[in-house]
């Protein structure tokens, strides 16, 4: 759940700021269909180790973070209820931060600087990956309370605020009751009449959004990967074309020893077809350089597996062989005569 309609979202980076911890707190009591609440308080600060700084995300949370969410700890211990009410300086790790900052050293005890502030690691995440473009592992987790009150200030006349409110139903039959009964105890409480100043959104609504970015982006993918088939399918037809031009002589002169129409036809959709596959390795040898730049160079797990290989060269050798038709029939169909005479 977060502050601002889907309207305010697209339109406006500076959403409302309707959102705070007594609300997820109303929500955990109030709710029967709710199983755990995580409020959270997102960021940007410098994290800093040492003579390691980097501007990082950082998230402040509660206990409940791990079951909302599906966390493990790998070593340590996460926030506690007792860090929250106390607004201890106690900081987790996400699995990559830890390593960028303490490489393979146990960060278990030491202290690292938010924003100047010094907090003391207690612990450190397994590998979670990315979602929706953010690396849940190059993360920074400290109790709400003390993101709020000594990294954020206080920014809502109404209480804590918060950037979101991660929400785990009892059940996947309680999805909807839980939804519709949250938006109904937020709207008595933030005395709404007509529009909401909030969302809910379910994980299915959350991958019903990527699954139409992903056909959009497939769809624009298809087109392009079409329109360069065509254009490359042109090219190596043209190519072939003045392959035939210029060697008639030697065409004219393989017809006169016995050559046959079918066997001219056959070299030429040979030559289209391995030049057109030699095209599609040589551009799968690129792409398969520039799938393993990316995935070194950033979070994103990138592959490339061994039957998309396959069917990538496989249709650069059907594009030759399909344009290659018109310069071989083209070959296949000379004089003999003619094209002797210009021997």
């Amino acid at each position: 759940m977060v502050p601002g309609t889907r309207s305010q979202r697209r339109t406006t980076f500076d959403l409302p700021r309707t959102l705070v911890l007594a609300d997820a707190e109303a929500i955990a009591r109030q709710v029967p269909s709710v199983a755990a609440v995580a409020p959270q308080v997102n960021g940007r600060y410098t994290v800093s180790y040492r003579d390691k700084a980097e501007n990082v995300q950082v998230i402040g949370t509660t206990p409940e973070f791990l079951e909302v969410r599906a966390f493990n700890i790998a070593s340590g211990r996460f926030i506690t209820v007792d860090d929250v009410r106390s607004n201890r300086r106690i900081a987790v790790l996400g699995s990559e931060r830890a390593t960028k900052l303490f490489n393979a050293a146990d960060p278990i005890g030491t202290s690292i600087r938010v924003n100047n502030v010094s907090f003391e690691v207690v612990g450190v995440l397994q590998p979670k990956g990315s979602f929706l473009g953010t690396n849940q592992d190059d993360t920074v987790y400290l109790p709400l309370t003390t993101t709020a009150n000594q990294l954020v200030g206080r920014t809502s006349p109404y209480g804590t605020e918060v950037s979101f409110i991660s929400i785990a139903a009892q059940d996947e039959a309680s999805i909807s009751a839980a939804t519709f009964q949250i938006e109904n105890l937020l709207r008595l409480r933030h005395n709404i009449i007509t529009e909401d100043d909030f969302s809910v959104d379910t994980q299915r609504d959350v991958l019903d959004i990527v699954s139409t970015v992903t056909s959009g982006l497939t769809a624009m993918l298809a087109a392009i990967a079409g329109i360069s088939l065509l254009v490359g399918g042109i090219g190596v037809m043209n190519i072939m074309l003045v392959s035939v031009t210029e060697r008639t002589e030697e065409i004219g002169l393989r017809k006169a020893i016995g050559a046959k129409q079918g066997d001219i036809l056959a070299q030429f959709l040979i030559e289209a077809t391995i030049v057109a596959a030699l095209g599609g390795v040589i551009g799968t040898a690129v792409g398969i350089s520039g799938v393993t730049l990316v995935s070194l160079i950033t979070p994103l797990q990138a592959g490339v597996s061994l039957p998309a290989i396959i069917m990538a060269v496989g249709v650069s050798g059907g594009i030759g062989l399909v344009f290659g038709v018109l310069p071989a029939q083209r070959a296949a169909k000379l004089d003999p005569i003619v094209a002797l005479r210009r021997l």
